[in-house]
């Protein structure tokens, strides 16, 4: 199988030595993504403003990689407070409008930055797939 790195400058970078997401047959697989904007700086604001960028974000790398959000099969979230649970679950919600969601597992745990709030790393299909 061949293994092809995505990337895209539509996405927040960091300056960690990873990949937005790595191709690989069928899969994507995103990296923890945080709210970093494409500018380089972290979206500020409340909880939201970085939950809404890590979404975008990983939405800009699917796309670069031939897939989207709906095609996401996998979602691991991790947070750094527990009390914004109730805010992401709005917030993610919207989008996947038709409420077809992915398998999700949601934590709480220190981030590598003070400053960020969450960080979301996703498992999805390459292209449809027929069974």
């Amino acid at each position: 199988m061949t293994r092809e790195i995505i990337a895209t400058d539509k996405a927040g970078r960091t300056r960690s030595p990873l990949s937005q997401a790595v191709k690989v047959g069928d899969l994507v697989f995103v990296s923890g993504t945080t709210g970093y904007t494409a500018s380089g700086t972290i979206a500020h604001g409340d909880f939201g403003a970085q939950m809404r960028q890590v979404m975008e974000n990983i939405s800009a790398v699917l796309e670069a990689a031939g897939s989207s959000l709906g095609r996401a099969v996998k979602m691991n979230v991790i947070l750094a407070r527990s009390a914004d649970f109730a805010a992401m679950n709005e917030i993610y919600k919207t989008y996947f409008p038709d409420g077809s969601y992915p398998a999700r597992t949601t934590i709480e745990a220190r981030l590598a930055r003070e400053e960020l709030l969450v960080e979301i790393e996703c498992v999805a299909e390459a292209r449809e797939v027929g069974w």
